[in-house]
């Protein structure tokens, strides 16, 4: 798992999705709308592969942060679709479609308000409670 994340991350990374002030000559460019070539893709992991293990720690770092800010960015612009109230009635009523109103989308937290919900109803109502109201 840990190499999965630590390659995406380089991906990212390396076409300047998230970081493209960084040192220009290691970053291959690409447009955001074409997927990379092999022969870019090749040359990307080879200049991260020379670093030194301290340096690719560093470059990680700096991957996460963005990675973090981003997603802030990302659910600080994303509208409510409902308001409040209607996501708390739907949250007693109908749990997952609670959690789906305050979510926006069908994330890790509607998988397990909807597991919850069909192992049995109370658990499911006070998790999407806690969604709904805890943010």
């Amino acid at each position: 798992m840990k190499a999965l994340f630590t390659r995406t991350a380089f991906l990212l990374f390396s076409f300047g999705l998230f970081l493209p002030e960084v040192n220009a000559s290691l970053i291959p460019k690409a447009p955001p709308t074409e997927t990379p070539d092999a022969a870019t893709v090749r040359e990307a992991m080879k200049s991260f592969t020379s670093l030194s293990a301290k340096e690719k720690k560093a470059k990680l770092k700096e991957v996460k942060k963005a990675l973090k800010t981003f997603k802030a960015q990302k659910k600080a612009q994303k509208a409510p679709v409902a308001s409040t109230v209607l996501q708390v009635i739907f949250a007693i009523l109908i749990p997952p479609l609670g959690v789906y109103l305050h979510e926006g989308e069908i994330n890790k937290r509607f998988w397990i308000c909807l597991l919850l919900t069909l192992l049995f109803f109370v658990p499911g109502m006070i998790y999407a409670l806690v969604v709904v109201l805890g943010d």
